[in-house]
């Protein structure tokens, strides 16, 4: 089980780069076309969820594919509404919300017994 586990993470991590990294090749590869616009940033999103999934199915590592999921969406989405091509209305408290979380998951992750 263990290693059909850390299989798959790594399997999830490395698609969730290729969407940080070049998702519109993904996009035309899983689906037919390659993505444009609004859904780049949204694909990006998805990479990194899909990163800190990998991380998180880890054995012990669930605490920091939280971390490295609110931080990375945290940079990335302060990013983008520093750029202020696609800023909505909620965009700036999501980035505060993610940035405390990134504070609270740290705490917990320094304050942890090794």
């Amino acid at each position: 089980m263990k290693k059909v586990l850390t299989l798959a993470a790594v399997a999830e991590a490395a698609t969730g780069l290729a969407l940080l990294v070049v998702p519109s090749l993904v996009g035309q590869l899983l689906l037919g076309t390659g993505l444009t616009g609004v859904s780049i940033p949204v694909a990006r999103v998805a990479g990194i969820a899909l990163i800190a999934l990998g991380i998180a199915c880890l054995p012990g590592l669930a605490l920091v594919g939280m971390l490295t999921y609110s931080a990375l969406v945290t940079v990335y989405l302060a990013y983008i509404a520093i750029c202020g091509e696609w800023v909505g209305p909620l965009l700036w408290p999501a980035v505060s919300i993610h940035a405390i979380l990134v504070v609270l998951l740290a705490r917990v992750w320094l304050n942890k017994p090794r």
